[in-house]
């Protein structure tokens, strides 16, 4: 028994130098770099973006030693930029939150660089990818509109300014919808005080939504079925005024018809 725990020992003893000498012969191999290359921020550049499309780590490492070692070279910036579109590209929620950092730390660090718009539009396409369909929690896309909405105001005159301004009216389509549909879920229920509610959002917040006649008209039979006459006369008369093509349009008819009829029995 004592010979087997010996040679046990013995064995595991003579495998520890073996391990070592594998273990730092493998980083050698990986940050040791010739003077030509670690010298060059240049050199040290496209060593990271040859890296980074076979070994994305290692892409990285070598990208953030240009970016801390030639912190004011050109090539800082490229990598920087090059770091936070890997991680961009990615498209999973944990990469598109290291991407949305990444073009922050760009925009502070190199404020000046005429790559800021195309940062601060990326921000907020880390928002927009993450965001959720109508009925669900928007607050996605809610951020993402803010995010666009800096784009517009802050570089107005940049290639993003119109990307984002269609971006902008998409998002503000999707909150419209995501608005409509509870107020529908309310009207349905019967619930009218909500449906009133809700819809008014949409008329004072996105007074583009595709849907607006539908909105008018579930305003004006809230109203109605609640007994709100005269607050319900404005709405079904703007319906059939505005958007006489609508398939709401016959309803509506039918309930101005029934108000007409009742002021006149009133009076």
């Amino acid at each position: 028994m004592k010979k087997k725990l010996c040679l046990l020992v013995t064995l595991l003893i003579a495998t520890i130098p073996l391990t070592s000498v594998s273990c730092r012969k493998s980083a050698v191999e990986v940050e040791t770099l010739p003077p030509e290359t670690s010298s060059s921020d240049e050199a040290l550049f496209k060593l990271g973006e040859e890296y980074i499309k076979k070994d994305t780590e290692k892409g990285i490492l070598f990208l953030r030693q240009v970016i801390d070692s030639f912190p004011k070279s050109f090539y800082a910036q490229r990598a920087k930029l090059l770091i936070a579109d890997t991680y961009f590209k990615k498209g999973d929620e944990a990469n598109l939150i290291l991407a949305a950092a990444e073009y922050r730390e760009f925009i502070s660090l190199y404020p000046t660089s005429p790559s800021v718009p195309y940062c601060q539009y990326q921000i907020a396409m880390t928002f927009y990818k993450k965001a959720l369909k109508p009925g669900r929690d928007q607050t996605k896309t809610v951020q993402a509109l803010q995010e666009f909405k800096k784009v517009v105001a802050t570089y107005p005159n940049s290639e993003y300014a119109k990307q984002a301004e269609e971006k902008i009216k998409d998002c503000e389509q999707r909150l419209a919808e995501h608005e409509f549909l509870i107020g529908q879920f309310y009207y349905k229920s019967k619930a009218y005080r909500a449906a009133v509610s809700r819809l008014q959002d949409i008329l004072t917040k996105y007074p583009n939504y595709k849907k607006m006649d539908a909105v008018y008209f579930y305003l004006g039979d809230s109203y109605f079925q609640g007994k709100k006459y005269d607050e319900s006369y404005p709405y079904f008369t703007k319906l059939v005024t505005d958007y006489p093509q609508s398939k709401f349009v016959k309803e509506a008819q039918k309930r101005l018809k029934f108000l007409e009829e009742r002021n006149k029995t009133n009076k």
